[in-house]
């Protein structure tokens, strides 16, 4: 059974609250002072079940000019709108700021409500032209019409029918979307603890849920104790739908109207927001400061135009925003200054004399949805997950110059720049340093600023590079050991005749053969360095273990130090080499055994 969720608009006192009770049965009105004054003062809610079997939920939302903010709230979060006009009355002064409201969040689902056709049957036709050429710029200027009296009954069952319409019509949510739950309605009920409402416009909640709030007082996680919709009790609840949620790990202090329920790591919390202007005046003599209200959030923002048509806004707080979403932004008065449409979550920052030209200009070339190519190369890399979280996500296709590394994107010019600057870096040092090992692997990541160490092997495969004990090395470059060459020359033909008597440091030093000499050796595969400076050949613990595989098993290190001919200070630390190779085993303290 699919669920909606429609919010009501139009003038105060023109039959919004009066129409839902009739469809539904539930009086919207929650406070006695609304029900006492006839004036709706905050958000109503009801719902009913249509002939179609679809579930419907009505946000019943305040026409009075002094409650915008709260109109906002409701209207916000609700894919469809149902804009009433009273027909005695007509068109008034807050069915224009209702209108202004709809146009600033893009909304393009609904139908028109002509309420009181018994009170003024004369001017239906009159007021519901009206209404069309007032509503003609906006989402609702081909919506269906319906003439009812919610007193007499007239025309509530073609009502019911033309919802039914506009609901099976509306487009589809998806599960699989991350949640994002503005929160409308925080209490507390005894037993239960904290419970707050909102509409569920995407994705799936679930009993245990666990979700991260970002809140005006608080962030964190909390966990989803119980779930209700539409007066009942539910295991899982999908789009889009009211949702009363009873918490885990927040009290009612620590939760309100404009906090958000999130799937956990999956939304940017964003203060600065590039934006476009999709209604209203030109961004270019805005106020320095506007009202930003998205959902159920308002919040201050410092304003930054870039023209007429774009801007830079600064919250107050850090939202849960992502491309595409639209933003009211209202002024000292009450009414909608500007619909607006985020175009970055993260954008860059701009210090320097000229940024602003400039960012303008790429901000008048990005499409509404983002673009995963520009965002890659702004970046030059950037985790695939990240770019879904800014609400850019990739398609199944990667743009021409993008390429995949694990779970990073690279710009394939960036990757060029990373490649270059890796040789230059292996060249420099080579040219200072000719018995170098290479260039030590964090010391490349630095160099070439790589977000992540991982990326290196890519850069290294791409540079034609290799690695070897955690350096960067050129092995189809030069491997000439300078004037080291000829102590390293006699070093290798005196241990091919006796591999395992390692020379003792003053036979090093008449060959001139420092540490620096012998590391180089050993990175270029000529020499074999074990622990307590023991130099040996490569070669040495293969030829070891066809003399220990010939031993009674297990042996002593006596034994192998006898079969070797060669001193205890060479057979130790070549038997624990031959152990860490895993070629032998220690069987207890003083034997070991060769692993056949």
């Amino acid at each position: 059974m699919t669920s909606h969720v429609i919010a009501t608009a139009g003038h105060v006192d023109h039959g919004k609250s009066t129409l839902v009770r009739a469809l539904t049965g539930i009086e919207p009105d929650r406070w006695a002072e609304e029900r006492r004054r006839g004036l709706t003062i905050d958000l109503g809610f009801a719902w009913t079940e249509l002939p179609s079997g679809a579930e419907v939920s009505f946000v019943d939302v305040p026409g009075h000019e002094r409650f915008l903010g709260n109109m906002l709230a409701g209207l916000g979060p609700a894919p469809i709108v149902c804009f009433v006009v009273a027909a005695d009355e007509g068109w008034q002064a807050q069915s224009s700021d209702h209108r202004d409201a709809i146009a600033a969040l893009g909304i393009d689902q609904g139908l028109i409500v002509v309420t009181r056709a018994d009170l003024a049957p004369g001017r239906v036709d009159v007021t519901l032209a009206q209404a069309r050429s007032e509503l003609a710029g906006t989402g609702l200027a081909a919506a269906p019409a319906v003439a009812v009296s919610a007193r007499t009954g007239q025309g509530l069952d073609e009502l019911r029918t033309v919802i039914g319409s506009v609901v099976a019509a509306a487009r589809r949510p998806d599960p699989e979307e991350r949640v994002r739950l503005w929160v409308d309605r925080s209490f507390t009920i005894s037993g239960a603890g904290t419970v707050v409402t909102g509409t569920l416009s995407g994705g799936v909640l679930r009993r245990e849920d666990r979700l991260a709030l970002c809140g005006a007082e608080r962030g964190g996680e909390v966990v989803v104790r119980g779930l209700q919709s539409r007066g009942g009790p539910l295991e899982q609840l999908g789009p889009v739908s009211r949702a009363a949620v009873n918490l885990r790990g927040v009290s009612t202090e620590e939760i309100g109207r404009g906090d958000a329920l999130l799937t956990p790591d999956a939304w940017t919390l964003a203060d600065v927001v590039d934006v476009r202007r999709r209604e209203g005046e030109a961004l270019a003599g805005a106020p320095a400061e506007l009202m930003v209200h998205v959902g159920t959030a308002v919040v201050p923002a410092r304003v930054r135009p870039f023209g007429s048509d774009h801007a830079r806004l600064t919250l107050e707080r850090p939202l849960p925003l992502a491309v595409g979403d639209r933003l009211v932004l209202r002024g000292g008065g009450h009414a909608v200054r500007n619909g607006v449409q985020v175009l970055d979550v993260d954008p860059p920052v701009l210090d320097r004399r000229g940024d602003g030209a400039r960012r303008r200009a790429v901000l008048e070339s990005l499409p509404e949805g983002g673009d995963p190519a520009l965002e890659v190369s702004r970046r030059g890399a950037v985790r695939e997950h990240e770019l879904a979280r800014n609400g850019v996500p990739l398609s199944h296709r990667l743009p021409e110059q993008v390429r995949r590394h694990g779970d990073w994107l690279v710009d394939s010019g960036t990757m060029e720049r990373w490649t270059e600057r890796l040789l230059e870096l292996v060249r420099e040092d080579r040219a200072a340093h000719p018995l170098s090992a290479g260039v030590p692997r964090k010391a490349a990541t630095d160099a070439l600023s790589l977000p992540d160490t991982g990326l290196l092997g890519a850069v290294v495969a791409a540079a034609g590079l290799d690695t070897a004990d955690g350096r960067v090395v050129d092995a189809s470059g030069p491997r000439g050991l300078g004037a080291a060459e000829h102590g390293v020359a006699a070093l290798e033909e005196s241990l091919r005749g006796t591999p395992f008597r390692a020379p003792e440091a003053d036979d090093l030093a008449a060959l001139r053969l420092t540490p620096r000499e012998l590391a180089a050796a050993a990175a270029q595969g000529r020499l074999l360095r074990l622990p307590g400076e023991v130099i040996l050949l490569p070669t040495a613990p293969a030829r070891a273990m066809r003399e220990l595989a010939s031993l009674p098993q297990p042996f002593t290190t006596s034994q192998a130090r006898q079969a070797l001919g060669t001193t205890r200070r060479v057979a130790v630390p070549l038997l624990e080499h031959l152990d860490a190779r895993g070629w032998t085993r220690r069987v207890d303290a003083g034997h070991r055994e060769v692993v056949r």
